[in-house]
């Protein structure tokens, strides 16, 4: 497994982030005011999975902003009295019948993501934006739930094609309604690396750094395959760049929650907030258009012309190892 020292993260982090951050994205206030633009003549109907914290919360509290409350929001995740804080500085709707909920998930497990997967398609027929976010960090080997899959694996990519695949015909609703259709997984577009056909869940050659680049890959193959499946809806797979949240002070990991003490002073002049990272993110979903999009942090889509490792074998063994694995 590759070594990580302090200089093999920081240089090549601060100067990728600074050309990034620094010289290429579009002003906040241009983002704000083209994310303000966004007034449906329907109420729109929004869920955040991992809107609990971090840049899914950005993205649920800049949604809430723009729409002024009067918009459907979920927020999908573990922690409800975070959740409760979050909705409570969302704008109080004024259209009749609109609410802002939470609703519990672990989304390490694929069962919990079918129980509520399936609670909210039976209320909610109609679904315009989708958007799944939650993330872990940790440096500890394969740890897998009770389904036999790893957790951070479960995290970053099953749990999210499950909710993705279970939700999508409320989604197809919306796009029959001439509505938005949209669904988005943040997580690293275009920064995975090749992946092992014949070992698709990594029960073989498991390693931290082969967890880091499978992820992102899976990530971009998947957006480009259900483009293929559900023609007129927007697959958007997401890097949002360095984002200034709590999961280096969060992880299981004791060295990591070191690590922050050290680490974030130094790169918050380099980061995003939650705040200005909702905002760019929210722009590159409601910018997208139909079909496959990989998004970098300022809303530019760079197709597969960059680091894409996926052709339509990869997209064929990928779907159906998928599918066993979170069929439960």
């Amino acid at each position: 497994m590759r070594t990580l020292t302090l200089t093999s993260i920081l240089v090549p982090l601060l100067s990728f982030v600074f050309y990034r951050n620094f010289l290429r994205m579009p002003s906040l206030s241009t983002v704000r005011a083209s994310n303000a633009a966004f007034f449906p003549a329907y109420t729109p109907v929004a869920i955040f999975v991992g809107g609990t914290s971090g840049i899914g919360q950005g993205m649920a509290e800049a949604f809430a902003r723009h729409t002024k409350g009067n918009a459907h929001i979920v927020l999908v995740g573990r922690n409800r009295a975070a959740a409760e804080s979050i909705i409570s500085t969302f704008p109080k709707p004024t259209t009749p019948g609109v609410t802002h909920e939470f609703v519990e998930c672990d989304i390490t497990l694929m069962k919990n993501v079918h129980r509520v997967a399936n609670e909210l398609r039976s209320r909610i027929p109609k679904i315009n934006f989708l958007v799944l976010s939650p993330g872990v960090l940790t440096m500890n080997g394969r740890n897998e739930t009770e389904e036999g899959i790893d957790r951070k694996l479960a995290v970053h990519y099953y749990g999210r094609w499950r909710f993705i695949k279970d939700l999508l015909p409320a989604v197809q609703e919306a796009h029959k309604a001439g509505e938005d259709a949209k669904v988005m997984t943040v997580l690293a577009a275009g920064h995975g690396g090749k992946i092992d056909l014949n070992d698709l869940g990594l029960k073989k050659t498991f390693s931290i750094a082969n967890a880091a680049s499978t992820a992102p890959t899976y990530s971009d193959i998947m957006v480009n395959d259900l483009a293929a499946r559900y023609p007129g809806i927007s697959f958007i797979h997401s890097y949002p760049g360095l984002v200034a949240t709590n999961i280096l002070k969060t992880s299981d990991t004791r060295t990591i929650r070191i690590m922050n003490s050290i680490f974030s002073p130094l790169m918050r002049p380099f980061s995003y907030s939650v705040e200005t990272s909702g905002e760019h993110q929210l722009y590159a979903l409601l910018k997208a258009g139909p079909g496959a999009v990989r998004a970098t942090d300022n809303g530019d889509d760079i197709g597969l012309r960059k680091n894409y490792y996926g052709d339509e074998e990869a997209m064929r063994r990928l779907w159906e190892h998928t599918e066993e694995a979170t069929g439960v």
